[in-house]
């Protein structure tokens, strides 16, 4: 009889580093090398950073998003948080031609952080569910964009806004990755603080938390205004990168919300990683990227997203505490 030989323990802190989001790391690795088989001048720096300057937007969105799934909740307004954000920015240039672009890019900002603070006292105070919260802000924004301009926007965005979309810093490094990557760097710091690890708590367990102490209606704001603030920042980004549009946010929430679930993280709450959230939505956009490389209609998008959405929550949800017990007592061995 041999005797299996146990993991040694470097494999294991490998393993324990990576957390729930190794799967999300070795599909990401997967599709970055298959783009480099289907197109050999994928990492080109300038093809490469034009890959991360389209993913930014989703990128930023997922960790937004995070914020609110970890602490047990949803955030289906971000998508139309984006559009009402490029339709308003458009607008306000149509009345006032020479205003400042960091004005305009701040008071978005503060308009993001306003819906999600509407969006978490609505869900904390008047305990409605965040599901059809932010559900009735997506159809009361898309509402009011439709009927502001009535279809079809008015106004351009200026030159000097556009940049922060499409433009480079340094002449090299697109202000888009660089917003992608401030951004991806707060969310781990925060994500590393105390308020953090309140919020992970608050998901895990509303009861427990509140009983240690925990103030559980404040983490939950405090993480809806930063998803309706990481939507405005992916307004100005998707604005500048593809100009002005009555669904310049649509299925941005879906999309979203698939990469993070794609990235290991918990519906209901209690357990992720951000920065595997935001490797899922670098896969999301590798795969969208690799499928349209291949030919295949973006009609399907959708349907990747459905797929990859019940497969994640699937496996997520699965008992394989259960089936290793069973693995053990059908093999003869002693459950540990």
């Amino acid at each position: 009889m041999t005797t299996a030989t146990a993991p040694g323990p470097t494999y294991r802190r490998v393993v324990r580093s990576l957390g729930t989001g190794a799967p999300v790391y070795a599909l990401l690795l997967v599709l970055l090398a298959a783009l480099a088989i289907t197109d050999p001048g994928f990492y080109e720096p300038d093809r490469f950073l034009a890959f991360v300057k389209r993913a930014a937007p989703l990128v930023i969105l997922a960790a937004g998003q995070y914020l609110v799934i970890v602490c047990g909740e949803f955030d289906l307004s971000v998508g139309a948080v984006v559009t009402a954000g490029v339709v308003a920015a458009a607008e306000v240039y149509g009345t006032y031609p020479g205003a400042s672009w960091l004005v305009v890019a701040l008071g978005l900002l503060v308009a993001g952080a306003l819906a999600g603070l509407v969006n978490g006292l609505i869900t904390t105070r008047l305990r409605v569910p965040s599901f059809i919260t932010t559900l009735g802000m997506m159809l009361i924004l898309e509402g009011a964009v439709f009927f502001w301009t009535g279809g079809s926007p008015h106004g351009q965005l200026p030159q000097d806004f556009r940049q922060l979309g499409r433009g480079t810093a340094m002449g090299w490094l697109p202000w888009a990755v660089l917003a992608c990557l401030v951004a991806g760097a707060l969310a781990v710091w925060l994500m590393r603080s105390d308020f953090g690890r309140t919020l992970v708590a608050t998901g895990d367990s509303e009861r427990a938390a509140a009983l240690a102490g925990v103030r559980v209606h404040r983490a939950r704001v405090i993480a809806f205004v930063l998803s309706g603030a990481a939507a405005a920042l992916a307004a100005i980004l998707v604005g500048g990168f593809s100009g002005v549009s009555a669904q310049a946010g649509r299925g941005y929430e879906f999309e979203a919300i698939t990469a993070v679930v794609l990235g290991g993280v918990v519906l209901g709450g209690g357990r992720g990683s951000v920065v595997a959230a935001m490797a899922g939505a670098f896969s999301l956009q590798a795969l969208f990227t690799l499928l349209n490389l291949r030919g295949v209609s973006g009609a399907l998008e959708s349907t990747v997203q459905g797929v990859i959405v019940i497969a994640a929550v699937g496996i997520g949800a699965a008992d394989w505490s259960r089936a290793r017990r069973r693995r053990t007592h059908s093999s003869g061995g002693t459950p540990s």
